[in-house]
């Protein structure tokens, strides 16, 4: 039988935490001190967030605004990708890795969302202010049990979440040899269509994470698996941000 505590983040999976088990503690992993952590986590990705927002638009032109935002991108970029697998492979290290790993990201998004801002003036505040009503309503729908983790529905998930990670994939490597894929990138009725769909799809990874990390803590995962499920989820809500804004930004550029 499928255990419904699994979820389509792979950095939630419960073979991470079936081996954290094992570890005696006297302490256990609580709903509220997830929460907190998830907080103070968001408090640190905002702050970086302004951090290489100003410093695009404290520059003189977009141009100088770019330049300066560039090495901060590829620090937040690949330093969160390395940072996210130090956690993944190593949860101990999450009270350290995963407040790290929010400042890394923080300072990337902010810089993307700067040069997005500067495109489309507005974009950013519609995008944040979704992204928290899609939270808001995925964990109403969650804890009022609208929507059922049932196997059919988690697999469901699953299967659309590594279907959306394979065309990535496909679109990276094309894009290396100069192929673009304009049906991903572009803002044809197709592509926005398809947008939407990967905003609905990381919508529906919250409710999988909401379960996973409920579940869990059911369960008595060791205290410090709060830090690594608050890393979690903030994996998928940078994930449904990005989605977001994307699909605005495809929008405006219509306009």
């Amino acid at each position: 039988m499928i255990n419904l505590t699994k979820s389509s983040n792979p950095a939630l999976s419960e073979k991470v935490f079936q081996k954290e088990y094992t570890v005696s503690t006297s302490e256990v992993m609580t709903i509220n001190g997830t929460i907190n952590k998830t907080a103070l986590s968001l408090l640190l990705v905002i702050a970086a967030a302004l951090f290489t927002w100003n410093k695009f638009f404290h520059a003189v032109t977009p141009e100088a605004g770019m330049s300066a935002v560039m090495p901060w991108l590829a620090i937040g970029g690949i330093g969160g990708f390395i940072t996210a697998l130090v956690t993944v492979f190593r949860p101990k290290s999450a009270a350290i890795s995963t407040p790290i790993y929010a400042v890394l990201e923080g300072m990337l998004l902010g810089g993307l969302s700067a040069i997005m801002e500067a495109n489309y003036e507005g974009v950013v505040i519609r995008a944040v202010a979704l992204t928290l009503a899609v939270f808001a309503a995925m964990l109403f729908l969650y804890r009022s049990n609208i929507i059922k983790v049932t196997k059919k529905f988690m697999l469901g998930v699953m299967a659309a979440t590594a279907g959306i990670a394979l065309v990535y994939l496909v679109s990276f490597i094309a894009g290396l040899f100069g192929t673009q894929m304009g049906f991903l990138h572009g803002n044809s009725n197709l592509s926005i269509g398809i947008s939407l769909v990967v905003v609905v799809v990381a919508a529906l990874n919250l409710v999988l994470d909401f379960n996973f990390i409920e579940r869990t803590a059911e369960q008595g995962a060791p205290k410090y698996m709060e830090w690594y499920g608050a890393f979690g989820l903030m994996v998928t809500l940078v994930w449904l941000y990005l989605e977001i804004l994307r699909l605005l930004s495809k929008l405006a550029s219509r306009e």
